[in-house]
Formats: C-alpha cells, sequence, structure tokens
C-alpha cells in the first residue's frame, strides 16, 4: 500500500465528521460571548475555576487563538486560576474535536478526552489559586461594547434567525476553518508517512504500552504546534505501531495544548512561575489520563481505523458530508493562499506610503488573530482604512486618530501594539 493511499485514507475517515463537528462549533459560535464567560471568572475561588473548566471545553478555539482570549478574561479581572484552568481545558478539545475523535478513535476516547480535559483545568486552577493566593482579584468590569472574538454579531438578540445561523456558518467553515486548514493537512499527510514508513508494531519494541511510550510522547507534543483535530490521526497511525491507547492520548493532550508560541505567551502574561504549573499539570495528568485509559482498554478492544475505513466508504451520508467538507477545504486553502500573497504586498506597499501609520502587533500567529485585530481597529472612531501584515507583525492605518487609541484598542483585544517612528 503507497504513501498517497495511506495519505488519502486517513483523510477520507475524518473529513466528514470534520463538517459535522464545524457545524457544531458555528452554534456555540452564536451563543457564546467573551464576556459571558468573562463575568463569571472573578472571583479567586474553586467555583470559578470549574466554570472556566466547563466552559472552554467544548469552545472551538486552538492553541494560538485561546491565548488572546484567556488575555482578555485576565485583563477582566479574572483570577489566575480561572485563566489557566480556560488555558488548558479549552485548546486540548472542542466539539468540533469531540465528534471527529467519536469517528476515529470510538466513543471511548470521545467521552475520555474531553472528561480529562475538564479534569486537568480544574487541577491546574486549583493549584494555581493555592500559588498565588495573596494575590488580590479586582471587581469583573466588562465593557458591554467589546466585541468578542467569538462572535462577530454585536447585539444578537436584534438580529433574525437566519442571520445568527449565517454568522455561525460563516465563522465555522471561515475563519476557524482557516485557522485549523494547514495544521489539518499536515497532520493528515504525517499519519499517512507514520502509517506507511513506520512497521507495525514498532514502538512496542521500545516501551511503547507503558511509561516510556507516553514520555515520548511528551518530548514529542510539547513543541509541537498541532490543534486538537489535526493531533487525531496522528495518534490514530501512532496507535497502530504500538504505541498504548494511553500513550496517544497522551500525545492528545500535550500536542494541543502546549507548544512554544503558546509557552513563550503565557510566560509575557503570566510569569514564569504559571508556565511551571502549566507544563507541571498539563505533563503529570496526561501520564495519569494515559494509565487510566490503558486500563479501560483492558476490558474494551480498541476499535480500528481500518472499520472506520470501510464504515465511512460504504456510507452514502457520510460520503456526502465529506465532498462538502472538501469543498469547503479547498475554499479555504485558496483564501490562505490569496492573503499570503496579498500581505507581502500589504507590507511592501505601506512602507513606502507617508499617508499612512505603522504600528507594530505583538501576539499575532494566524489569521484568526488578524480578523481580532482588524475588528478592533476598525471600531475606532476616525480610522478609515486598515490593512494588517501578519508575516510582518504590521498594522497600517489611514485617518484621523490617536495612538493611544490604537493601543488601547489592540491591547484589548488580547495584543500589544506599538507605533513605529
Amino acid at each position: 500500500m503507497n504513501l498517497l493511499n495511506e495519505i488519502w485514507r486517513t483523510y477520507l475517515d475524518i473529513a466528514p465528521y470534520l463538517f459535522i463537528g464545524l457545524a457544531f462549533a458555528g452554534f456555540l459560535h452564536i451563543f457564546f460571548k467573551k464576556d459571558l464567560i468573562a463575568k463569571h471568572l472573578g472571583s479567586n475561588n474553586f467555583a470559578s475555576v470549574v466554570k472556566a473548566s466547563i466552559l472552554g471545553v467544548p469552545l472551538p478555539l486552538c492553541s494560538c487563538g485561546v491565548i488572546p482570549t484567556a488575555l482578555y478574561l485576565r485583563r477582566q479581572k479574572a483570577s489566575k486560576g480561572a485563566t489557566l484552568s480556560f488555558l488548558i481545558s479549552t485548546p486540548q478539545t472542542g466539539i468540533d474535536s469531540i465528534i471527529a475523535t467519536y469517528g476515529l478513535m470510538g466513543p471511548i476516547f470521545a467521552i475520555f478526552r474531553p472528561v480529562a480535559a475538564f479534569v486537568t483545568g480544574i487541577i491546574g486552577g486549583v493549584v494555581t489559586n493555592l500559588l498565588t493566593k495573596k494575590e488580590k482579584v479586582g471587581s469583573n468590569k466588562i465593557e458591554s461594547s467589546f466585541e468578542c472574538d467569538l462572535c462577530e454579531l454585536k447585539t444578537p438578540h436584534k438580529h433574525r434567525v437566519w442571520e445568527k445561523l449565517l454568522g455561525g456558518f460563516q465563522y465555522a467553515f471561515g475563519e476557524f476553518l482557516d485557522d485549523i486548514a494547514w495544521q489539518l493537512i499536515v497532520g493528515i499527510i504525517l499519519a499517512g508517512i507514520i502509517s506507511f514508513a513506520i512497521p507495525d508494531d514498532f514502538f512496542a519494541d521500545f516501551g511503547g504500552n507503558g511509561l516510556a511510550g507516553m514520555l515520548i510522547m511528551i518530548a514529542f507534543g510539547i513543541p509541537l504546534y498541532v490543534c486538537a483535530t489535526a493531533s487525531i490521526p496522528i495518534a490514530v497511525s501512532l496507535i497502530a505501531k504500538g504505541i498504548s491507547p494511553g500513550a496517544a492520548f497522551v500525545f492528545l493532550v500535550v500536542g494541543p495544548a502546549t507548544n512554544a508560541a503558546t509557552i513563550t505567551l503565557i510566560g509575557k502574561a503570566l510569569g514564569k512561575k504559571m508556565i511551571a504549573i502549566y507544563l507541571s499539570v498539563m505533563s503529570i495528568f496526561a501520564v495519569l489520563g494515559g494509565f487510566a485509559l490503558n486500563y479501560i482498554f483492558q476490558f474494551v478492544s480498541f476499535q480500528s481505523r481500518k472499520m472506520m475505513h470501510e464504515h465511512s466508504s460504504n456510507n452514502v451520508i457520510l460520503f456526502g458530508l465529506m465532498l462538502l467538507f472538501s469543498g469547503a477545504l479547498f475554499i479555504s486553502l485558496y483564501k490562505k493562499l490569496k492573503l499570503k500573497i496579498n500581505d507581502k504586498k500589504i507590507g511592501e506597499e505601506n512602507m513606502m506610503n507617508e499617508n499612512k501609520k505603522s504600528y507594530l502587533v505583538e501576539g499575532m500567529t494566524c489569521n484568526h488573530c488578524v480578523a481580532n485585530v482588524n475588528s478592533a481597529l476598525k471600531e475606532i472612531e476616525g480610522v478609515e482604512k486598515v490593512e494588517i501584515s501578519l508575516s510582518k507583525k504590521q498594522a497600517f492605518l489611514e485617518g484621523d486618530f490617536s495612538d493611544e487609541e490604537i493601543i488601547k484598542a489592540v491591547d484589548k483585544a488580547g495584543y500589544k501594539a506599538k507605533r513605529e517612528t
């Protein structure tokens, strides 16, 4: 069986469930507001930590998208415990990845994964509150005019139902899919390479069924930049090569929730102590969860990827959903390629334009970030035109406004800006 066939099989397995997951993500986009989340997280107590973990588990935010949201919550006086709980539970899973996990890995993984994310988030938040209990938490004042990055509808109660649904659809199959598209493709290709190039039960000869396999997954997953959904086909392929379900679970935890960029941003925003708590809790409880999952699978057989592939190929509905997702993915990749070309032009053209003010924006890592910053800047009175270069981390603006207004708006969106001279 050749490499391309393995990659294609992996795509066939996951594509229909991704379409269903993204549809549910669109519904969540309609109802979940960042200010709604923030107002429940201001107390430095156990309840705020639990609420943060509950709210974080279903939200469709990747490890880069969760950072500005968490920083906004922190600026709105959410406790460090609640903030870290949200940071831990959110990127590990989401409604899209839960459904995709069910499609590729079965119901046990699909249930265990969000439950573990919920518990780990609570543990991380409680530990943080205990270690920072002397810090004071201020009032949880929310500015009602803020437009959150989870929802583009400023006043949803004034919109018709079809307009809300359209907004959710545009977010799920537009902005959110744009964020994870390349990661998803890399994940599928990597899963195909693992299936093709590595012999069956290869990792079993190197302790893949025990603690050694879990430690290998920690070392492999922590620096890797992969979203919760893209990590699924990789985990399935690793299981086929001798990694235990528990070790694969460890990868599903640390892969999406940790990467070099996330760790750096947490350190800058919350301090080195928070990095230590974050990585320690994630690693320790990923391993404990891995052992628990292995114990469960001693009594239940793991559903193979081959069975899932046959099921997907022979089901007309799933095949139709695969075609729909393929169309959305093609459009997303086309837009990303076009944006990349335009991004380069924006930087080159605007640097020579004396009528435009240039600002360096720290913290932008993806098109989701660009959309957040762009939305925040366009809300400023006097701003006539906004162009943002992701590659150069720059925003170019025209109009009559002050630097203070720009810096404040970008800060409120979860990023840092400074005027370039």
